[in-house]
């Protein structure tokens, strides 16, 4: 028997994050938070001074990243993300890392150099890996596909209101906009564009609160474990 893989797919603010932790802590697998890698690289390039359009550099940069996910007691922030020995958890919130996230995540140099980084985040008892591409690219035979996803308006309230909470000043508007031209890039890029895997459970969250999403994702998680146990 394999090691099973769970995908959470879906655009920025649909959700993702906050149903991964509550799946992993439930089942006790693993997390590849697969968005930070991309924040990470945009973060590390800004700090180097490396432009967003030099693919080469920005690979190299990838495939050579020192970076540690650490796990925490805080529900808000339950994994600590730190980037040559550095937290930089707090940094890679903002709307900006987003942006520079979107900016070289559609770069085929840098999806291929941190593609097998990802893969090796497949370690018993389990994995939920949280991404953009995870069931389509990175894990295609995957135990269980998960698409969330929700209205741009609705993405756009609930980060604000997190990074409101995390006490990050920010505008509602601005989000907005942001989270628009980020589904533009997301969704027509030439390399992993962001859409559902044609076997994926889409859940659109938008009418929906966290738990109601949750319980709807960890039915489907057991029905699919079940069946990978009989096979």
């Amino acid at each position: 028997m394999t090691t099973p893989v769970i995908t959470i797919d879906g655009p920025s603010g649909s959700g993702k994050g906050a149903i991964t932790h509550k799946l992993a802590q439930t089942l006790g697998f693993h997390i590849l938070d697969s968005g930070a890698l991309y924040r990470l690289i945009g973060l590390a390039a800004r700090r180097q001074g490396i432009a967003f359009d030099a693919e080469p550099e920005l690979a190299r940069l990838s495939a050579n990243l020192d970076i540690e996910f650490r796990s925490t007691d805080d529900s808000e922030e339950p994994i600590q993300i730190y980037l040559d020995g550095n937290d930089v958890t707090r940094d890679l919130r903002t709307d900006e890392a987003g942006t520079d996230a979107s900016k070289v995540a559609p770069l085929a140099a840098v999806r291929e150099a941190i593609k097998l980084l990802q893969q090796n985040f497949r370690q018993p008892p389990g994995l939920i890996a949280d991404g953009r591409d995870m069931g389509t690219i990175v894990f295609p035979n995957a135990d269980l596909k998960i698409y969330l996803t929700a209205t741009a308006e609705a993405r756009a309230e609930r980060r604000y209101k997190q990074l409101i909470d995390k006490g990050i000043s920010v505008s509602l508007h601005g989000l907005f906009l942001s989270i628009q031209e980020r589904d533009e890039r997301d969704m027509n890029r030439k390399v992993a564009p962001l859409v559902p895997a044609v076997d994926a459970h889409v859940i659109d969250s938008t009418e929906l609160g966290i738990d109601e999403v949750f319980a709807e994702v960890l039915a489907l998680t057991h029905k699919a474990l079940q069946a990978d146990m009989k096979g």
